[in-house]
């Protein structure tokens, strides 16, 4: 059911609705504990990711922060949002004429300036000369998520394994080739690859390299 409220940029669309419900849905709509309906409650969730603003800044008129974030955190404990994200990846696979499940990850991270609550995650990025953490993903060829976490900026080389390991968690040993940038040379990136079935390829830059240059396969 929608809100009776003026609807707000964020609020999720009836097809968006249908397709992430199945997996948002902990308990039933109608248990007697629940104060807010899941709809609007996922509307209060979007709103923040949409806009940035903390949890106690969301309007009246949607369900109460605390709420919000306790029903948030119950799906994340769950691995809601992460099967949904894989459901989605394989549906555009399947749309794009892919195989389901990729042979060739793309691994990748980048540094984002600390702030005084990035605590131990803050670290020093030498190559970029910047302290702050850094943001490792995992894509497959048309760029969709496979993996993400978070590290110290100068964790690069020793989040290779880390990476590699989620990439092949679903299914098991699907990906067999990592394409990777010059940040991830060495053999200890390639012994931890290779523990879990990945074979490292380097992209080099280009020799002439002036300014930003977009790396092939990147």
């Amino acid at each position: 059911m929608k809100p009776c409220r003026k609807p707000y940029p964020s609020d999720v669309s009836d097809e968006e609705w249908a397709l992430v419900a199945p997996c948002f849905t902990l308990l039933p709509e109608e248990a007697g504990q629940r104060e807010h309906g899941l709809r609007e409650a996922f509307n209060g969730l979007r709103y923040i990711l949409k806009t940035g603003a903390p949890w106690r800044w969301r309007p009246n008129a949607l369900p109460p922060w605390p709420a919000v974030r306790q029903q948030a955190r119950r799906c994340l404990a769950a691995g809601c949002f992460k099967a949904r994200v894989e459901d989605l990846r394989v549906a555009l696979r399947l749309a794009a004429g892919r195989a389901a499940e990729p042979s060739v990850a793309i691994l990748d991270s980048r540094t984002l300036r600390s702030t005084p609550e990035s605590g131990e995650r803050a670290g020093h990025d030498g190559a970029k000369r910047r302290k702050g953490s850094q943001v490792h993903v995992a894509l497959d060829t048309l760029g969709h998520l496979r993996a993400l976490h978070a590290a110290p900026a100068s964790a690069d080389r020793g989040e290779v394994g880390r990476l590699a390991r989620e990439s092949q968690s679903v299914p098991e040993g699907s990906v067999e080739i990592a394409w990777v940038d010059q940040g991830c040379t060495g053999e200890r990136a390639r012994e931890a690859a290779a523990r879990h079935g990945l074979a490292l390829e380097i992209v080099k830059l280009p020799e002439a390299k002036r300014g930003f240059v977009f790396l092939p396969r990147r």
